[in-house]
C-alpha cells in the first residue's frame, strides 16, 4: 500500500485505509496525516509505537496545524510535528501546494497573511477558505503550528535563553511563547529543555549552532543526489568536507552555513546561523534542497512498472532530485551552464560568487561568500562573463526579468507561468527551462528530453534517443518524469554518481 494512496484530506475520508496504516504502525505515512485520540486528547504519527487506539476514539487531520486547531496536543514519545513533510505539497502544482510551500519557507512570519495571498494573487478570504478545506487549518494556524516546532528545536539543540527563542521562532510576545508551548507540547520551555538534556547528547556543537536530523521517507538513495552536488558545486559558496556537502546561505535576516551529512534514513543538519529567526527557512530550504518530503513507494511503484526502467529502480529505489535554496540562483548557473562543461559551469558560477557575493566567515571550512542576490548580480561587468555574447544577453535579460517581477521564480510559483516566462526570454530555450523547472521548483514532472546525459543514458536502456520520440515515450513516467530522469542520469560514468567524493577545490 503506497502512502500516495490516502490524501486524508478531511476528518473522515478513507477511515479505514487510515485506521489500517495506524493499526500497522507504517512509517510511510508519516507527515500525510495525523492521529487524535478523543480520549487522550493527543496527536501523533501513524507509525506511534504506543497501542493502537479503538476506531471510535481516533479522529484523522491532514496536519498537526488542524489536530492542534481542534484542541489537541502533540504526543511526547513521536514527536509528530517532526515527521517528513507530506508530499502532496511538492507534488502537486495548484494554488493550495503554492501556498503550503510559500509558508514553509516563512513568509507568513515575515510578510503575513496579506503577503502570502499577494503573492498567490488571491484576496486573503479566499485564501483562508482554501485552505481550510484543505488542510483543516488557515495560514495563521498553519505557521503557529511551524514556529511551535521552531521554538523546540531552539529549546533542544542550543542554550539560548527563553526569550530570544520566542522571537527567533516568530512569537509576538514571551507570553504567547509560553502559552502556545503550554496548550501544544502539554509541557513549559523548561521542562522541553530538561528533557532534552536528560538525552545522551549526539555530538559536540559548537556556540551559534543548531544540529538536528531531517527526517525522509525511506528507502534513500542519497548517492545520486550528493554526488549531483558535490560534482557542481561551485566555490566559495559550495564545497565537499569531512562527508559532507556544504554550503552559505543567504537567508532574510542575515547569512547562514548548512553542512549536511547523509544517512540511510536521516539527513544531519548542522547549521551556523546569523540570527535565529531564518531557522525555520533554513530547514525548509535545506529540506528543498535534498527533496525530503518526497515520496519513494509512490516513484518506485510508478517507475518500476516500466520493463525499461524497472532494473535501474530496483538498484537504486529512492532517488531523490537534486535541488536549490534559492530559485533565482539555480537559474543563473543553468543559463551558465548551458552547451559547456560543469567544470566549465563552476569556473563560471565563481567568479560571480567571488565577485559580487557577500563575504562569510566559515570557522569549520573553506566558504567564502554566498551566492550574489539578483539585486547585486543587476550590474554584471562583462570582465566577470567569460561567456559568449548571446548567453550574456540572456543571463541580462533573465536578471532583468527576476528584478522586475515579469519572471517569477520561488517556492509557491506557478511552474508552468515560470516555464513560459523563461522559454520567453532570448538564449533560453526548452532544455534550460526544463532543468530550473525540475531543480530550481521542484516540479516533480520535468523533462529535459534535450539533456545529452539522459539521451546516452536512454540509449543504454534501448529507449528512444530522438528528442521528440523520448519525449512522447515518457508520457508513461508521468507525473514523475523528473524522478526518472534522475534514474537515468545514475546509469552514467560520470562524477555526478559518485559519493563520498573527494573535496573539490
Amino acid at each position: 500500500m503506497s502512502a500516495a494512496g490516502c490524501n486524508c484530506r478531511c476528518v473522515h475520508e478513507d477511515f479505514d485505509r487510515c485506521y489500517r496504516a495506524v493499526q500497522s504502525k507504517d512509517a510511510r505515512f508519516d507527515g500525510w496525516f495525523v492521529t487524535a485520540v478523543s480520549t487522550t486528547g493527543i496527536y501523533c504519527r501513524p507509525s506511534c509505537p504506543v497501542r493502537p487506539p479503538f476506531a471510535r476514539n481516533v479522529r484523522f487531520y491532514p496536519t498537526s496545524a488542524a489536530a492542534q486547531r481542534a484542541g489537541f496536543r502533540a504526543c511526547k514519545r513521536c514527536r509528530p510535528d517532526a515527521s517528513p513533510g507530506s508530499p502532496d505539497w511538492n507534488i502537486r502544482g495548484d494554488f493550495v501546494a503554492r501556498a503550503m510551500r510559500l509558508i514553509g519557507d516563512g513568509t507568513v512570519d515575515r510578510e503575513g497573511v496579506a503577503g502570502l495571498a499577494s503573492r498567490l494573487g488571491y484576496t486573503t478570504r479566499q485564501l483562508e477558505r482554501v485552505l481550510q478545506a484543505e488542510t483543516g487549518a488557515g495560514p495563521l494556524a498553519l505557521a503557529r503550528a511551524q514556529r511551535t516546532q521552531t521554538a523546540r528545536l531552539l529549546i533542544e539543540t542550543t542554550d539560548l535563553p527563553f526569550s530570544e527563542i520566542a522571537f527567533a521562532a516568530g512569537f509576538s510576545s514571551i507570553r504567547q511563547f509560553n502559552d502556545t508551548l503550554r496548550t501544544v507540547c502539554d509541557s513549559t520551555p523548561t521542562e522541553v529543555r530538561r528533557r532534552a538534556a536528560a538525552r545522551p547528547p549526539s555530538d559536540v556543537r559548537p556556540p551559534g549552532t543548531v544540529s538536528l536530523r531531517l527526517p525522509l521517507r525511506p528507502p534513500f538513495a542519497y548517492h545520486g543526489l550528493f554526488g549531483h552536488l558535490a560534482a557542481s558545486v561551485v566555490p566559495g559558496c559550495e564545497e565537499v568536507r569531512d562527508g559532507a556537502y556544504r554550503r552559505t546561505l543567504r537567508l532574510p535576516f542575515g547569512n547562514g552555513v548548512a553542512s549536511l551529512t547523509p544517512a540511510p534514513d536521516h539527513v544531519r543538519c548542522l547549521l551556523i546561523l546569523d540570527d535565529f529567526r531564518d531557522l525555520t527557512t533554513a530547514i525548509s530550504r535545506c529540506r528543498r534542497l535534498l527533496d525530503l518530503d518526497a515520496d519513494p513507494d509512490a516513484v518506485i511503484d510508478a517507475l518500476g512498472s516500466d520493463p525499461a526502467l524497472a532494473p535501474v529502480v530496483a538498484r537504486a529505489p529512492g532517488q531523490r532530485i537534486p535541488g536549490t535554496v534559492d530559485e533565482a540562483e539555480l537559474a543563473v548557473r543553468a543559463v551558465l551552464g548551458q552547451q559547456v562543461s560543469m567544470k566549465a559551469a563552476r569556473t563560471h558560477a565563481g567568479r560571480l560568487v567571488t565577485a559580487y557575493g557577500e563575504a562569510v566567515h566559515d570557522t569549520n571550512g573553506g566558504l567564502t561568500h554566498t551566492f550574489p542576490s539578483v539585486e547585486q548580480l543587476a550590474e554584471i561587468s562583462p570582465v566577470h562573463l567569460a561567456v559568449p555574447k548571446t548567453r550574456r544577453r540572456s543571463l541580462s535579460a533573465l536578471i532583468a526579468g527576476l528584478a522586475d517581477g515579469s519572471v517569477v521564480l520561488n517556492a509557491g510559483c506557478d511552474w508552468q507561468a515560470a516555464r513560459s516566462q523563461l522559454l520567453a526570454i532570448p538564449g533560453i530555450g526548452p532544455w534550460t527551462a526544463e532543468v530550473i523547472a525540475m531543480r530550481g521548483l521542484g516540479d516533480p514532472d520535468a523533462f529535459p528530453a534535450a539533456d545529452l546525459g539522459l539521451r546516452l543514458a536512454a540509449a543504454q536502456l534501448s529507449l528512444p534517443t530522438d528528442q521528440q520520440a523520448l519525449s512522447a515515450r515518457s508520457r508513461n513516467w508521468r507525473p514523475w518524469r523528473s524522478y526518472a530522469t534522475q534514474h537515468l542520469w545514475t546509469t552514467l560514468e560520470h562524477p555526478v554518481n559518485h559519493w563520498p567524493s573527494e573535496e573539490i577545490a
